[in-house]
């Protein structure tokens, strides 16, 4: 039987990318999953844009869910989405993100196939302004990903049962939550790397816009959650930033 897939989007003031978000979440060749916007009480036009959407989900029989109301992040309105959601396997999608075509079939083939599985992820373009700037496009393998996160969270499945095992996300966190949250597993982590393209993510996000505070909770999330050796994590901190500024200068 197909997996039941849940997709959960948060927004805040998203009505100049969310249509795009929503229209490649509705272009997807496979049909069984369910849609979950959670907004953060938008003032724009977002509201407007999701109920204009929420007949058309209606109309194809795909369950489609949202709420709206004030919440202190991403991982709170992630972790609301979480509650709602009743899919084997949950993505998260920006509201400035977009699914390529057969992504859900590509993902669907790889979860059935592998129903033990914590988390499955696909190689991911970052664009900007409709150019690709960068490509993430790596398997995990631990002792790498205790000190690096070179993992795209976009597009990425995570098996329901990974958060009833270690928890939803910690909302201390404000941009790394996601990377910390799977740290919890350690070496333990199950992973399913699909070789193939199947999410763009916009450049110019929250992350790429705090960029030592991004660092900063990393080196947070490795010494409490991974147990890295302290020094090490500093280490990683100094580095990761000290290649930040290089890189953005030589730019």
């Amino acid at each position: 039987m197909n997996p039941l897939l849940s997709i959960i989007t948060a927004t805040y003031n998203s009505e100049k990318t969310l249509e795009k978000t929503i229209k490649s979440v509705l272009s997807q060749n496979y049909s069984n999953y369910e849609y979950i916007i959670v907004d953060g009480k938008s003032n724009d036009n977002t509201i407007n844009i999701i109920k204009k959407y929420e007949v058309i989900f209606k109309e194809r029989n795909i369950s489609f869910k949202w709420i709206s109301e004030k919440d202190t992040g991403i991982y709170n309105a992630w972790n609301k989405g979480l509650k709602l959601a009743t899919g084997n396997w949950i993505a998260f999608l920006g509201s400035d993100d977009i699914y390529l075509d057969n992504a859900f079939s590509m993902y669907a083939t790889e979860l059935l196939n592998n129903p033990e599985a914590d988390f499955v992820h696909s190689k991911v373009r970052l664009v900007n302004k409709g150019k690709i700037k960068y490509i993430v496009s790596d398997k995990w393998i631990w002792k790498n990903f205790k000190r690096y996160m070179k993992i795209a969270h976009v597009g990425s499945f995570h098996n329901s049962n990974y958060f009833e095992k270690y928890g939803m996300y910690n909302e201390i966190y404000k941009i790394a939550g996601d990377y910390e949250m799977l740290l919890r597993a350690k070496s333990k982590l199950k992973t399913i790397f699909i070789d193939c393209f199947t999410a763009e993510m916009e450049d110019g996000g929250v992350s790429n816009n705090n960029v030592f505070l991004v660092f900063r909770e990393v080196r947070k999330a490795k010494i409490n959650t991974a147990k890295t050796f302290t020094p090490i994590a500093y280490f990683d901190f100094y580095f990761s930033l000290i290649k930040y500024y290089i890189s953005s200068f030589l730019k």
